[in-house]
This record gives C-alpha cells, structure tokens and sequence, in this order.
C-alpha cells in the first residue's frame, strides 16, 4: 500500500466544551425571546423577526462575527462555531438573517477583504450585529452555479432585513445601500425565512470586486452557506425527533402511550439512526470548512445530499406522529415542516449536489 493511499483525512465530529457552552446560551436567548409561541404570534405579521433578538444574538453574544478575524473586528472562530449557532436557530425555526448574512455575505467579503477596503469595512459592520449585509441571489442559487446579473432577482432570502446588498454585477461584485434598490416581498413556503424580488437601479452602490474575483468569492460564500445550512437542518430534525418522542410518551391510548406501540417505536427508532447519520455529515462539513480542507467541496455536497433529506423526513414524521394536533396551525410542527421543505431546495437542491459528487470522485452519471 502506497503512502498515498494510506492518508485518510480524519475529521472531529465531537463538539468542543467551548461550544457546548455557546449552544447553552444560544438555546437559552432563544428560549427567551423566540419561542414557539412567540413565532406562531408573529408570522403572519408584516415581519416575522421578533424585535431585539438579532441585536441581542449578534452584537450582544457576538455570534454575527464568528466567522470574521480578529483583526477585522470578529470573534475569530470557526465554521465549527458557526454551525453550533446554527443547529440552535434550525432546531427553533428561528427567523433570523444569520445564514444570509453571518454565513453566506460575510464568506463573501472574507474572499474580498485582503485586498479591499470598503469589503473590510462591511466586514466590520457585519461582525459587530450594526449591519445585515444579504447577498443577491435567489435562495435556491447552488454553489457552483453561475451568479445572476440581472438587474432584478427574485427570491433572495432575508432581503426585507437587508443594510446592504451584494450585487453581482456583470462587471463584478457591487454593495448596494438597501434604500437604493427595491425590495418587493414575495409570499414564501416558509413564513420564517422571508423571500423578496429585489431590484438594483443600473450605476447604484460601490464596486468590490471585478467579475473573476467575484464569481470566485460568490462561490466560496455559497459553498460555505451550503456546508453551514446542513447544521440548521440537522438542528430542526432534533428537534423533530425530540418533540416526538415526547409527545409519543405522553399521549395515551388503550390505557398506553403510544410510543409504546411497536411499530411507532419501529419509526423513531429509524428516524434516530437518520439523525444520527446526519449529525456525522454535518459536522464533518463544518470541520472541514473550519481546517480548510481540500475535500471540503465534497464534504459540503454529501452533507447537503444527506441532511436535507432527513430534515424532511423528521418534520414530516413529526407531524403525523402528532396526529391530529400536528396537522393545526396552532402547534409548531408545521413550522419545521416548510423550513425543511424550503431548506431542501436551498443553496442546491440534493439532485445538484449528487450531480457535484458524481463529478468529484469521477463517477458520471449514466449518458
């Protein structure tokens, strides 16, 4: 056997005691500020972002600026980190611009910041919770997909809580002002993760980058946006998974709960090992954007490939296992239920990412 082949790249999937101590405070503020009720009350309203919570998450906690260096005015941590937060927003379906900006825009200007100043400048805003930059690309746009450079983009996520729009540009990457540019809301599966077709006049906002840097820095925030999302729908399917198994106990028939009942213990037993299985390619997908690891390409799309579909499969489980009260408006499972289904399509849908393995490990799909 060859040296070469003898290489594995080992990944740590355990947390760290410096991030279960921020998944604690995490959960706690959320607990606080955004529970169930308090979304159910607020999203049909004209915003469904509970006031104070970003100022309290991202500037407060300072979670807004994990992913920025310290000498860019972050916390200078890691994915790792990042997807800590993550996990917690997604297990409490929290709307919050943290994937859009804390995640996908600031990888972007992380890509520009060496050798531009107005992108370490945003960086810095970003990093202290004073400003949500949202980059301007449809939430479904996949990571290796070409950037939009239309004058008009439809449904960019979280845009309507937007300081700032990165706009690609033919001739490059543009941060627009938010008052600048129309931002029309449109209506969204997920009522907690707001969709809007944004329009950016032609001439308006700052030019950051020329069109090959751009693309280049698009992708990477893409990518790692991808990579990331993996933790929210791991978080959400815990969720899931947890809430039923509760409810299972709980809920009595025939004089026993029904979780006792053997082929409802069949089903979460299935969807344990579905979580479990995810929670592995999620974390390995951090890890490997926090080492910046060459296979990271490919850790990212077999998180997406994996997690997004046992998101799915949790929410879904969740509300039929919850019989008819998982089917009213008034419980939260249908919350995790249209955050999964929208994350499923989100930064590539799984078919793409398959397509992107297939690619990478050399195995075309049959002509």
């Amino acid at each position: 056997m060859t040296e070469t082949t003898e290489q594995t790249e080992k990944f740590d999937l355990l947390y760290s005691e410096t991030e279960d101590d921020l998944r604690a405070a995490v959960r706690s503020l959320l607990a606080d500020r955004a529970g169930p009720q308090d979304l159910l009350a607020r999203i049909e309203t004209d915003s469904p972002y509970v006031p104070g919570l970003w100022k309290a998450l991202a500037g407060d906690m300072g979670a807004a600026g994990l992913l920025v260096p310290e000498k860019l005015g972050g916390q200078g941590a890691s994915h790792r980190e990042a997807a800590v937060v993550l996990e917690e927003l997604g297990r409490a379906v929290t709307p919050a611009p943290y994937l859009t900006s804390a995640v996908v825009a600031t990888e972007t200007l992380l890509a520009l910041a060496g050798e531009n100043a107005t992108a370490a400048e945003l960086l810095a805003g970003l990093a202290s919770g004073r400003t949500v930059a949202v980059l301007a690309v449809p939430l479904s746009a996949a990571p290796d997909a070409e950037p939009p450079t239309a004058s008009t983009v439809t449904g960019v996520a979280d845009a309507g809580a937007a300081d700032v729009l990165l706009v690609p540009r033919a001739d490059g990457l543009y941060a627009v002002p938010a008052g600048e540019a129309t931002v029309e809301p449109q209506t969204p599966l997920d009522l907690t993760r707001p969709l809007a077709r944004v329009t950016t006049p032609a001439g308006s906002g700052t030019r950051i980058a020329g069109p090959d840097a751009a693309r280049a820095a698009i992708r990477r925030g893409l990518l790692v946006g991808a990579g990331l999302l993996a933790s929210e729908q791991l978080g959400l399917a815990e969720w899931c998974l947890e809430e039923t198994v509760r409810h299972t106990r709980e809920r009595h028939q025939f004089n026993r709960p029904v979780g006792s009942f053997q082929a409802l213990k069949h089903r979460m037993a299935q969807l344990w090992l579905d979580v479990v299985g995810a929670r592995a390619a999620a974390r390995a997908a951090a890890d490997a954007l926090a080492g910046g690891s060459p296979d990271a390409p490919l850790t990212v799309a077999v998180a997406q490939v994996y997690c997004s579909r046992v998101a799915v499969r949790a929410a879904e489980e969740c509300v039929q296992l919850h019989g008819g009260i998982g089917m009213t408006w008034e419980h939260p499972a249908h919350l995790a239920l249209k955050r999964a289904k929208s994350d499923q399509i989100a930064l590539g849908s799984a078919g793409r990412h398959q397509d992107v393995i297939a690619g990478l490990v050399g195995l075309p799909a049959p002509e």
